[in-house]
């Protein structure tokens, strides 16, 4: 078990590293999305829709073998929190971008007639709102990247996956008992985790306010997909 939980921490330090990365690119690409004129929304638009569309696999590959091509010398680990975080944020984004949709017009409005500045109101009235929304959904990407760490592997991480592995090929008899033991911890982390933000949730629920936003927030969510099939088709 000290193998294992020596190579668990270092899924949980990507966790942490990819969440961060994920948490500040994808408010910042969100509010572009929403709020900024459409030059920079389309910029915006394509870096989503850029790293939602490539499988994680190959951007591990890529920010590696990559990056070091091109003369910056990444260690495997960093790697791995910068690529899974840039596919993070783009996900977290649509998230951040549906919550900000929910909020009515009319407090923007508000904000703006008592003197604050469009940023000001972005960031002190709209923006609390919309991060006190988004935990449900936030709460599945969690659990996503959570398991999504175990990736690191391919591309030479020591991370708990590879501690099973080498547990394997030393000990070829225990080889089923170790993956067992992986999916277990990772059963319990995501688990856990999901709990955690359930009682953040209770925390900062606002009795009165929950259930509309939330339909405001699913008709947004609604409205998008329905954009995105039509330009499909």
């Amino acid at each position: 078990m000290p193998v294992f939980w020596q190579g668990m921490l270092v899924n949980l330090q990507l966790l942490l590293g990819l969440l961060s990365i994920g948490l500040a690119i994808g408010i910042l690409v969100a509010i572009i999305e929403v709020y900024a004129p459409r030059p920079l929304a389309a910029v915006a638009s394509g870096y989503e829709w850029f790293f939602r569309g490539i499988p994680e696999i190959v951007l591990l590959f890529l920010f590696y073998f990559g990056l070091t091509r091109a003369g910056w010398a990444v260690s495997p680990f960093m790697a791995a929190v910068l690529a899974l975080g840039a596919r993070s944020s783009a996900y977290q984004s649509q998230i951040f971008r549906g919550a900000l949709s929910s909020i009515p017009a009319g407090q923007m409005m508000a904000a703006r007639s008592l003197g604050m500045g469009r940023v000001a109101a972005i960031g002190r009235i709209i923006l609390p709102q919309a991060l006190r929304l988004s935990i449900p959904p936030w709460s599945n990407e969690f659990s996503a990247v959570l398991k999504d760490t175990t990736l690191a592997y391919s591309i030479g991480v020591v991370d708990v996956l590879r501690q099973a592995r080498y547990m394997s090929v030393r000990t070829p008899a225990v080889s089923l008992t170790a993956f067992i033991v992986v999916a277990l911890m990772f059963l319990v982390l995501t688990y856990a985790g999901n709990w955690m933000l359930g009682l953040l949730e209770a925390r900062v629920r606002v009795p009165g306010l929950e259930g509309r936003a939330r339909r405001e927030m699913r008709f947004s969510w609604s409205r998008m997909w329905r954009r995105v099939r039509w330009r499909r088709f």
